[in-house]
């Protein structure tokens, strides 16, 4: 017994070496936990779209919401015109392609094949035969529901079908993974058309949004950036588009364009840019609002500084993730002095911002990942009280379809939605 006692001392004095260590059973233990860690937020994720849809099939996102007659504004000389209701814009767009004479420029993420699709492939058919040159774009990845007999359109009619999967993907996701998030339509260079509207019928009465129309030399803005991603990604078989330059030179009045190819994501500096600004006041207006650091304490910033820094979102939109993932910055923001107010009943998914009263922003991207530093997007950045005064307009009527959240409701929410925003919360970094 001495002698075992004797050994087993020496044992327990002497230190674990690597030789000591099961290292393939060290890696099979953090495989697995590595495994669970990644399940958890997917499986959250999936349990709140499951729960969500049945949520939807009772209380569909349907209620009717105000909505403003189309609004003129003059910034140069260009004649700027918001939209807030889809019908309105849709009658707008249909006349401009009817009215065109020699080119249209088209572009759009989601291109439904119901009532109102087919009456926008109708009108550039109808264009395409009376001899105007029509340029189709449209994002497959998009619109993979959509019967791809619909995008057979008439031949005379170029088209250029943006692949969900390209070359490089493996190699630099960041620039190979970008869908084409941009909706556009430029005619004749006289009369170009930019914002959050999609196409089809659920946009154009159901969802909330907003669009802006320009008339005037500023509509360079829109074509060169149709131009330029048009040559980008066209196949041999598509034509060139020429790049004709500017003759007028409008500062107040431009388009700030995320290239993921390219690396260049201008319009998340233009957000921080006029919040840095900020001296009285801050409204916007986002569909999935996921704000990364720097904006985030960009925001917290002004409103320390006493800047009315106010943010609307919808209260449920299409996206049940994005909603959670977006509550997790609730409690700072609310804490640090920003006001959150929820839209009611309907999904607003407009992308607009103003600051001071003199600076705004309309186009196509959310504040979020994907939008200012994964997707192709556009925005204007208009420096103009005019225009800041209609779309300040808008907000307010938008706040009369909206609830405040107050910091002490926010803070007594049940327990099981703070743990789901806690487990959902890995998956930022993919919306």
């Amino acid at each position: 017994m001495p002698r075992l006692s004797a050994v087993t001392s020496r044992l327990a004095r002497r230190p674990v070496t690597s030789a000591d260590v099961d290292w393939v059973g060290v890696r099979r233990v953090a495989a697995r936990a590595g495994v669970v860690a990644a399940c958890v937020p997917v499986a959250t994720g999936l349990a709140l779209m499951a729960a969500e849809r049945l949520r939807r099939h009772r209380h569909p996102l349907d209620a009717p919401f105000p909505t403003a007659a189309p609004a003129d504004n003059t910034v140069g000389a260009t004649t700027t015109t918001v939209y807030t209701f889809g019908d309105d814009l849709y009658a707008a767009m249909l006349d401009a392609i009817a009215g065109a004479r020699d080119h249209v420029f088209f572009e759009t993420y989601i291109w439904k094949g119901d009532d109102v699709g087919h009456r926008f492939r109708d009108a550039l058919e109808a264009a395409a035969a009376r001899g105007v040159e029509v340029y189709v774009v449209y994002d497959a990845f998009a619109n993979l529901v959509v019967p791809r007999s619909f995008f057979r359109l008439d031949t005379r009619i170029h088209v250029l079908r943006f692949p969900w999967v390209r070359a490089g993907a493996l190699v630099s996701p960041l620039r190979a993974s970008g869908r084409d998030h941009r909706k556009l339509l430029v005619v004749d260079d006289e009369l170009g058309f930019v914002g959050g509207y999609n196409i089809g019928s659920l946009y154009a009465r159901h969802w909330r949004d907003t669009h802006v129309r320009l008339a005037g030399p500023a509509v360079w803005e829109l074509r060169n950036g149709f131009v330029d991603f048009w040559n980008r990604w066209r196949t041999p078989a598509l034509p060139v588009l020429p790049d004709v330059g500017s003759t007028s030179w409008l500062p107040q009045l431009r388009a700030a364009r995320n290239s993921p190819s390219d690396l260049v994501f201008p319009i998340r500096n233009v957000y921080l840019d006029a919040i840095d600004r900020a001296t009285s006041h801050v409204q916007i207006t986002q569909a999935y609002f996921i704000p990364d650091r720097e904006i985030l304490a960009a925001l917290l910033d002004a409103a320390a500084r006493g800047v009315d820094v106010r943010v609307l979102v919808p209260e449920r939109s299409n996206h049940v993730v994005a909603d959670w993932l977006a509550r997790g910055h609730y409690g700072t923001l609310l804490r640090g002095g920003v006001r959150i107010f929820l839209y009611a009943d309907a999904m607003i998914h407009a992308k607009t911002a103003t600051v001071d009263g003199r600076w705004s922003t309309v186009g196509t991207a959310n504040i979020d990942r994907l939008s200012l530093t994964g997707n192709y997007e556009i925005n204007l950045e208009i420096v103009d009280a005019g225009v800041a005064a209609t779309l300040e307009e808008v907000f307010a009527m938008d706040l009369t379809n909206a609830r405040e959240l107050t910091r002490a409701a926010w803070e007594a929410r049940p327990t099981l939605h703070k743990v789901g925003e806690r487990l959902v919360s890995p998956l930022a970094p993919f919306l």
